[in-house]
């Protein structure tokens, strides 16, 4: 009977996780967590620390450089009246992030609403100070997506962007399951010594392991870094309630990679290493993409989004560097040095990997997407990885321990 990635159970990869092993903080320092490697079926302990000399020599190591937004912003209807809670998920209008965030008097967001049966019409206010400049700051209801509500922001300044209006009062949106308010540490705990590059509303948690001392050594080593971008999307935080992951719908997420990064996996020399599962949902969504335009170069829009089962429909005979090529020769043609596109990409138990040969990441929630992509790296081995993790005392999820799968 042909395997169907559809018909996988989500029961299948659950397992007991007591919240003591949750981990609500990081480490003081960040490079002393635990790291588990796999490396040829054999798994061991070590300090993270330790990755520069563990990570195969000539590797090239990509990392996701999204920095995380104060996204969650606190309204109330009238002075005293209901709390009504607003977390940004991605612009509307402006589409782009960078011009969202520039924007002056107004911008629209979709956005998720705690407490929204309170907030049925009408505009909610909240006077402020930003950058020494009062204003007045109003959001309006103006339509629904799905869960989520479309929410136009205004204000009265030309001369305040709506980056500094989150700087000023929107909270860093911790993960649910820490089960705690935002604290003035998570705004340096949950943002990588990498990131640069504002939009996403949720860390890549993998790179939160690393600090100046330790890309210091992997520089030593004459491992290549290169950077990505993926902006996390809250939906990352989305359980499957569904049997089957064939009912489960991916959300969709924004990827932006530079003509140099490319070009650097075309010709690297040795393994490709991935500090997180946004990288490796970014690298192999390029091998998709890569295919689509090199199939069919007269639909670049198309091409540019990766739906959530290509990869398990789809002819995988071109090769990788084929495929990356054809991104490159779509830039040159469009006069462009950066792809921006978007991905739906489900990696599950049956997937080949194109580009990643490593993976650094976390330990993941159970019923996940994530730790079915986990399954599908170490070929269905993640319950004798997480059982070892288990009963070592490592500390899973955010702002837990890390793993390496070479």
């Amino acid at each position: 009977m042909e395997f169907d990635v559809k018909n996988i159970k989500i029961e299948e990869f659950n397992y007991p996780l007591p919240d003591e092993r949750i981990a609500k903080h990081p480490l003081e320092q960040r490079d002393k967590c635990k790291l588990l490697l796999r490396k040829d079926g054999e798994i061991s302990e070590h300090i993270f620390s330790e990755i520069p000399d563990l990570l195969p020599a000539k590797s090239t190591l990509v990392y996701n450089n999204t920095r995380v937004i104060n996204a969650r912003l606190r309204f109330h209807k009238s002075e005293g009246g209901a709390l009504i809670e607003i977390f940004c998920l991605e612009p509307l209008a402006p589409r782009d992030y960078a011009q969202s965030f520039a924007s002056t008097t107004e911008c629209e967001w979709l956005c998720f609403v705690g407490n929204s049966k309170r907030w049925k019409s009408g505009a909610l206010f909240m006077r402020l100070t930003v950058e020494g400049k009062e204003i007045i700051l109003s959001a309006e209801r103006d339509g629904r997506s799905g869960n989520a509500f479309v929410v136009r922001f205004s204000w009265d300044n030309d001369d305040v962007s709506f980056a500094s209006i989150l700087d000023a009062i929107g909270e860093i949106p911790i993960p649910p399951y820490l089960n705690r308010n935002t604290e003035p540490t998570d705004l340096t705990d949950y943002q990588t010594v990498f990131s640069k590059i504002d939009g996403s509303v949720a860390a890549p948690t993998a790179g939160l392991h690393f600090t100046d001392e330790v890309l210091n050594e992997v520089d030593k080593r004459g491992i290549i870094r290169r950077e990505l971008t993926l902006h996390v999307g809250a939906g990352t935080f989305q359980p499957v309630k569904s049997e089957n992951i064939g009912e489960h719908e991916m959300h969709t997420e924004f990827i932006s990679v530079t003509r140099e990064l490319l070009e650097g996996l075309i010709n690297a020399q040795g393994k490709i290493i991935a500090v997180g599962t946004t990288s490796v949902r970014t690298l192999e969504s390029l091998y998709y993409i890569g295919v689509s335009l090199h199939n069919h170069p007269e639909d670049a829009e198309k091409a540019l989004h990766v739906e959530q089962w290509i990869p398990y429909e789809y002819d995988n005979s071109l090769s990788t560097k084929d495929a990356l090529q054809a991104i490159v020769n779509y830039l040159d043609a469009t006069n462009q040095t950066v792809m921006v596109g978007s991905t739906q990409i489900i990696i599950a138990p049956s997937y080949k990997f194109h580009v990643v040969d490593g993976i650094i990441t976390n330990f993941h929630q159970p019923q996940s997407t994530l730790l079915l992509l986990v399954s599908a790296f170490v070929e269905g081995k993640w319950k004798e990885i997480y059982d070892f993790a288990l009963n070592h005392d490592f500390r899973f999820l955010s702002y837990g321990d890390s793993c390496l799968f070479l």
